[in-house]
């Protein structure tokens, strides 16, 4: 949901996976890693004013996930880091679908709290309707379920990072 810090950690992990790359590049005297991408998937579906349709929203993203995640596969990435907040298990198909590969959703759990205190510090003119709609999606449970894990983000973000490329079995 809003202020969970899916992008932040989508971010992080790419970070880590280009630092490992680099320090087995160097052991070895050459470029070494897995080759991966980084998506928000917010922006494959945000098409204003505002879509208003849910199913829509996710057939664009579908849509554009589909065109562009061969184009990656053309050049080597073996590893997609997706940032993206799922409400429905058919959104979760819809975006397995279309990588075409498997996939594993990672919840991060985060206290309104946190979010409020995260969300404060943002400039734009919306988060303060992203915390009544975080604070909705928390009291109704909205995408629970739908994880293969729960990571608490409450923490550095380097560490909750790195528990989720643990859990992935990544470098």
């Amino acid at each position: 949901m809003y202020g969970s810090g899916k992008s932040s950690v989508a971010a992080e992990i790419a970070y880590l996976l280009e630092q490992q790359g680099e320090q087995q590049g160097e052991a070895q005297g050459e470029q070494h890693g897995e080759r991966f991408a980084l998506l928000d998937l917010d922006y494959l579906s945000w098409a204003g004013p505002d879509i208003a349709d849910r199913a829509a929203e996710i057939e664009l993203l579908s849509q554009n996930l589909a065109a562009i995640a061969p184009n990656f596969r053309r050049i080597g990435v073996t590893l997609f880091v997706l940032a993206y907040f799922v409400r429905a298990a058919a959104e979760v198909q819809a975006i397995r679908a279309a990588l075409d590969q498997p996939l594993k959703v990672v919840r991060l759990a985060v206290p309104l709290a946190v979010i409020d205190q995260r969300l404060a510090n943002d400039v734009t003119g919306g988060r303060r309707d992203d915390l009544r709609e975080a604070a909705r999606q928390i009291a109704t449970a909205e995408g629970v379920g739908l994880e293969d894990v729960t990571i608490v983000n409450d923490r550095p973000v380097h560490v909750v990072a790195q528990e989720i490329m643990t859990f992935l079995g990544w470098p």
